[in-house]
């Protein structure tokens, strides 16, 4: 970026600066007539100067231009204007006093919105270019930037700088030009008063500049304390297991206390300089009128300054502090903007950025990465400055398989970052037959090679979307959109330095893999993640996901047909027992009882758990059925058990599970429910009555078993069903998706559309039957692949933490295989499995890798007998070995159709 933030805007936006900075001149002649306009109303129509000869009219909207003498004198007559009586003057005068000041207004309008305009693109190309630096930055650049000070920079920090773009030009212009016209205006009436305001406004631009240079450096450091709050605050958020384990709560309460008092400290001295300089800024504000009614006011009493042109002055004076107070405020808001975007510059280093990224590399330089790989004279410095490898070499025909043997050392991992290009830190010279390593285009290297490190990077979606993540590298294609959007939506991207490219295009290279669309790609990643060892968990997170019935038509088809089958498959197997299936004219004792009245699945958050007892339609709906104090006292009952179950038991006890109406911290509101009705008190409150209602909403029967359903109520709930359902559709809620026997349920998970039905809580292992159960029935229908790809959409949280390790390193060695590099590194990326798993996955990725390069960072060289190549690292040397083997190895066996009947459904 620009070291200079005027040279940054001036360069990008010197086009829009210019047309906003004309307009402004061009408003000023319409400011100038209407500063003169209250002087010709005074003078001429209020006191009669244009009637002073015994004219009975006086001529209105008269233009003309006196030349100067040494252009040869005269008039110059544009228009002789209106005859009109002293009131009409009046009247004609005020009026068109009143158009100047909406022209004016309109001016301001324009050029404000404008200039917010103007600021908000500069602040997207900032943001975009700050980002696109931050795709930049080198390996090791990234370990010493704390990622949290980065978000927040781009996020809040350039968020003032991107303010003043759209002043930093328009502003001095607007503002200054006003303020010069203003001052123009009070010396033509009177030479004295319009000395005395510019001495005071010297002193203004001399004294208060001045005293603000201390809330720069104040504004300086404030931003670098709080700049570096956030960053504490992430290490302790992405740390937090070790605060639990250390039972250092005090600690980091106390540090994070103590940033807070440093930061408070610096912002009060802020605060005492700022109001001191503002309340210093006003006063000399109002002191230039104290001059102009004392000595204007002598003037006009001896007579050498009229009345009107004194309320002209004293009017235009009134026109003059705001720009002089904002002009002030803007030279404020430069020094500090400047600060902050030499703090944005320093952040954003040359030496932390690699090469620009280019967006199209020449196709001569999109070859195999195939041919001899030779090191020469390779120095690798550790993080002491000790060299941990000193003028290695090798060489090896790739493609082949390699094996990194550490022996405990650092020289394996740190070879396999740089040829995988996740480092730069090293001398000497890497090439592939002729091209040097180091000199490869950065979207040669994304396509070509692939690095599995130790410690996985997910990113915030599904399990598909990090699966593909390396098969998105450019657009390839062009998918229906809005002309006018699209238009519009380029347009914009061009004037700011932005992609014209939409995340709705296609980005997913089908024709790399060989596949025709989405649906043999999700085939391709089904088979990988199965050959990883992850099958029966993505099947198990399809049973847990939802079905788009738009986008999974065939399965949503056959899912009826499905339960249907499964629900013989109980009957004739005697397992009928084990599932007690939804039944619109039956009350289902395992579900609750507020799934029970709905009869379907909450889609908004107020028909969800506690809230459906506060919802107004529901509560309207079991009002009609006579059954809220039916609930209500219910809820008494239950509050009254579960109180004296849990009299002294902790916070973590078992049964607060088992009972989870009521949580450990809830308790003593119940009981003082219970005290209050205790002693008579009377009706209870509304409160306390939707706190009651919500504990029977939770209540199951076949679970709880505390004897509180019998035959009459289980039969009013039934006939509620209805009334409810009613009065939902009567009002147009579209907060819940009702059950039907003859369709899916698209906001229940697939489990539940499949057995339509909740597992018994009184059959000994009944979910374990179920679950084979179901998953025979999905075999035979040959459904598992369509449940499997519903699995791929399953979310995995931030950083993949809704994912166990094993599965975390599944999706990133998956995320690897799928793009069918020319090199794969591999860099612990089987730690989180056992040896066993891990020998397995060894002898998978060298099947897979047999006409492709497979570099392994290995502890020992126990495995690495199947590898082609090992590299050992002794005394700063490498040394390479070729396996004694040198037959073909052996085909991999096909697997046996997988058994998918672990897991749990319910």
């Amino acid at each position: 970026m620009e070291k200079s933030l005027f040279r940054y805007i001036w360069t990008h936006s010197k086009r829009d600066q210019m047309i906003i900075c004309a307009v402004v001149l061009a408003s000023l002649p319409f400011y100038f007539m209407s500063l003169d306009l209250p002087r010709q109303i005074v003078n001429k129509a209020i006191q009669g100067e244009a009637f002073r000869d015994g004219n009975p009219t006086a001529p209105l909207l008269h233009l003309a231009f006196d030349w100067p003498s040494w252009l040869g004198g005269g008039t110059w007559e544009i228009f002789e204007g209106f005859q009109v009586s002293r009131v009409g003057l009046l009247m004609g005068l005020s009026f068109v006093f009143l158009f100047f000041v909406i022209v004016n207004g309109a001016f301001k309008y324009w050029i404000n919105v404008s200039k917010g305009v103007l600021g908000e693109r500069m602040l997207r190309r900032m943001r975009f270019d700050l980002f696109a630096m931050v795709l930049r930055f080198t390996p090791d650049a990234v370990r010493t930037v704390k990622s949290s000070e980065t978000a927040t920079i781009i996020k809040d920090e350039v968020e003032p700088i991107g303010g003043f773009i759209g002043d930093a030009f328009i502003t001095p212009v607007f503002l200054g030009t006003q303020a010069i016209t203003a001052l123009v205006f009070i010396m033509v009436q009177n030479v004295w008063l319009g000395m005395i305001a510019l001495a005071v406004i010297a002193v203004q631009f001399t004294i208060i500049p001045r005293l603000r240079r201390e809330l720069l450096r104040l504004g300086k450091q404030r931003q670098l304390a709080s700049r570096q709050l956030a960053g504490r605050i992430a290490e302790v958020l992405d740390g937090i297991e070790v605060v639990h384990v250390h039972n250092a709560y005090g600690w980091e309460r106390a540090e994070i206390g103590h940033r807070l008092f440093n930061l408070f400290t610096i912002r009060l001295k802020i605060y005492n300089r700022k109001f001191f300089v503002k309340t210093l800024n006003n006063f000399l504000a109002q002191l230039t009128p104290f001059f102009f009614y004392s000595i204007g006011g002598y003037f006009a009493l001896r007579g050498t300054l009229d009345i009107g042109q004194l309320v002209a002055v004293i009017a235009a004076y009134r026109e003059l502090p705001p720009p002089l107070k904002e002009l002030i405020d803007w030279d404020q808001q430069r020094l500090d903007v400047q600060v902050k975007y030499d703090q944005v510059t320093q952040h954003f280093a040359e030496d932390r950025l690699g090469p620009l990224l280019e967006t199209r590399e020449p196709e001569e330089a999109d070859k195999p990465l195939v041919g001899p790989l030779v090191g020469e004279d390779i120095r690798v410095a550790g993080p002491h400055g000790d060299l941990i490898i000193e003028g290695g070499r090798f060489a090896v025909e790739l493609p082949t398989s390699i094996a990194l043997i550490s022996n405990g050392g650092a020289a394996a991992s740190l070879l396999a970052r740089i040829l995988a290009r996740r480092s730069l830190e090293f001398s000497g010279r890497i090439r592939i037959g002729e091209r040097d390593l180091t000199q490869l285009p950065i979207p040669v290297t994304g396509r070509r090679i692939a690095y599995a490190g130790v410690d996985p990077i997910l990113f915030p979606g599904s399990i598909r979307d990090n699966l593909v993540y390396g098969l998105r590298s450019k657009p390839l294609g062009r998918l229906k959109e809005d002309r006018q959007e699209m238009d519009r939506r380029i347009a914009e991207a061009l004037r700011t330095g932005n992609p014209i490219e939409s995340i709705s295009d296609q980005w997913v290279d089908y024709e790399r893999l060989g596949v025709r669309d989405e649906n043999e790609l999700d085939r391709i990643l089904l088979d990988l993640l199965d050959r990883v060892g992850m099958g029966d968990t993505i099947y198990l997170f399809g049973l847990a996901g939802r079905i788009d019935p738009e986008r999974h038509t065939s399965l949503a088809e056959r899912l009826v047909e499905a339960r249907h089958r499964l629900r013989d498959t109980f009957q004739s197997n005697g397992m009928a027992d084990l599932v007690e299936p939804f039944d619109p004219a039956r009350y289902n004792s395992q579900a609750t009882i507020a799934e029970n009245l709905l009869f379907g699945v909450p889609i908004s958050d107020e028909f969800r758990g506690r809230n459906l007892a506060d919802n107004a339609l529901f509560r309207s709906a079991i009002d009609r059925a006579d059954m809220t104090d039916d609930l209500v006292q219910m809820g008494l009952q239950i509050a009254e058990t579960m109180t004296e179950i849990f009299e002294g038991l902790p916070p973590g006890h078992s049964l607060f599970e088992q009972f989870s109406f009521i949580g450990a911290d809830e308790l003593t509101e119940f009981e003082a429910i219970l005290r209050r009705r205790g002693r008579g008190e009377g009706t209870l409150k509304r409160e306390d009555r939707t706190r009651l209602l919500s504990l029977p909403l939770a209540y199951i029967e076949a679970r709880h078993r505390l004897g509180l359903l019998d035959e009459a109520m289980t039969g009013r709930i039934v006939e509620a069903r209805g009334l409810i359902r009613e009065v939902l559709e009567k009002a147009g809620s579209a907060g819940v998706e009702f059950y039907d026997p003859e369709w899916i349920c698209a906001a229940a998970p697939l489990r539940d559309n499949l057995l339509f039905g909740r597992v018994s809580y009184q059959v000994a292992n009944a979910r374990a039957r179920v679950a084979e159960a179901v998953a025979a029935v999905v075999r035979e229908l040959d459904l598992q692949e369509e449940v499997e790809r519903i699995g791929l959409d399953y979310q995995v949280g931030t950083a993949g933490r809704l994912l166990s390790p094993q599965e975390r390193a599944s999706v990133n060695l998956v995320r690897c295989l799928v793009k069918r590099p020319d090199i794969l590194v591999i860099d612990g990326a089987l730690a989180p499995f056992d040896e066993a798993r891990s020998q397995q996955l060894i002898q998978l990725l060298l099947d897979l890798f047999d006409q492709q390069s497979l570099f392994m960072v290995l502890p020992n060289d126990r495995q690495a007998d199947a590898f082609d190549v090992q590299m050992r690292f002794r005394d700063g040397q490498i040394i390479t070995n070729e396996t004694a083997a040198s037959a073909p190895r052996p085909s991999r066996p096909e697997p046996k159709a997988p058994q998918r009947i672990a897991g749990e459904v319910a």
